[in-house]
C-alpha cells in the first residue's frame, strides 16, 4: 500500500513537472523587455523566389523594414521558437501586455532558434554580432535533451505501472532526475546570461547606435517561472520512483 501511494504521488509530481517543462519549452516568454528607443525596425532582406512571370522574367520579392510610428514604448518577448516585438502605450505593464489576451495586430515575430544568447541580424560580419553567440548551442542542447529525458522517463514509468519490473521504475526515475538536472543547468545558464551579459545591447541590437541612452527594462518571463516550478517537481518524482524501484526489488 505504501509503495502504491508513493508511486501515485510520484506520478502526479512527474506529470505536473513534465507539463511545466513542456510549457516552458513551447512558449516564448523567457525574456520580457521594454525600451523607449522608438519604433522598431527589422532589417531589410531581399529574397529571390526562383520563379518567373509570364514573360520569363525572374520574380524578386523584397521584405521591407517593418516600423510603427507610435507609441514610443517597444515591448519584446521571446523564447526558443520566436522573438516578437510590438508597440504599446508607455504606461503599459511589460508582463501583462505580453499575455495572449493582449496581443496587438502590429505585433511582428521572427524565428528565435538558439535563443537566448545574442545573434546577428542581417549579414555577417555585422555590428550587432556578438562572439558569445557560440554558447547558444549549449543552452539549446540542454533544453532539448532535458525535455527528451523527461518524456522518455514518463514513457518508461507508464510501461511499469502494473509493477511488472522494478528496473523500469528505477530507469524511469533516473531519466526524470536527469531531466531535472539538465533543466536546472539550463536555468543557471539563462540567469548567468541575464545577469552578466549586456542584455541591453541584445535587446536594442541594430538600433543601439541610434539610441545610446535608451532605457531598457529586462524581466524574467512567465516561461522561465514555469520552468523553475517544474524542476523540483521533476526531481522529486524521479527520486520517488527510484525508491519505489528499490522497494519492489526488495519485496521479491
Amino acid at each position: 500500500m505504501k509503495v502504491l501511494a508513493a508511486a501515485l504521488a510520484g506520478g502526479i509530481f512527474g506529470a505536473v513537472g513534465t507539463l511545466c517543462l513542456l510549457l516552458a519549452f513551447g512558449t516564448d516568454y523567457w525574456l520580457v523587455a521594454s525600451d523607449n528607443c522608438g519604433p522598431y525596425t527589422w532589417p531589410t532582406q531581399t529574397t529571390l523566389t526562383g520563379g518567373k512571370d509570364a514573360n520569363g522574367t525572374e520574380i524578386q520579392l523584397e521584405v521591407e523594414a517593418v516600423t510603427d510610428s507610435h507609441p514610443s514604448l517597444t515591448l519584446h518577448h521571446e523564447g526558443f521558437f520566436w522573438r516578437c516585438v510590438f508597440q504599446v502605450e508607455p504606461t503599459a505593464h511589460a508582463v501583462l501586455a505580453t499575455l495572449f489576451t493582449n496581443q496587438p495586430e502590429s505585433k511582428v515575430c521572427i524565428h528565435g532558434y538558439l535563443f537566448p544568447l545574442p545573434v546577428a541580424l542581417g549579414q555577417v560580419p555585422n555590428p550587432s554580432y556578438d562572439a558569445t553567440a557560440v554558447f547558444r548551442g549549449f543552452w539549446t542542447l540542454l533544453i532539448i535533451v532535458g525535455l527528451v529525458s523527461a518524456l522518455t522517463g514518463g514513457f518508461l514509468l507508464v510501461c511499469g505501472v502494473p509493477f511488472i519490473s522494478h528496473q523500469l521504475y528505477k530507469l524511469g526515475g533516473a531519466f526524470l532526475v536527469t531531466a531535472a538536472c539538465l533543466f536546472l543547468f539550463t536555468l543557471l545558464l539563462y540567469v548567468l546570461w541575464m545577469e552578466v551579459v549586456d542584455v541591453k545591447r541584445y535587446v536594442l541590437q541594430e538600433r543601439g547606435e541610434a539610441c545610446p541612452d535608451a532605457k531598457v527594462s529586462v524581466l524574467y518571463g512567465l516561461s522561465f517561472m514555469v520552468a523553475v516550478a517544474g524542476v523540483p517537481l521533476e526531481l522529486v518524482s524521479g527520486l520517488v520512483f527510484m525508491m519505489v524501484g528499490r522497494a519492489l526489488r526488495a519485496s521479491k
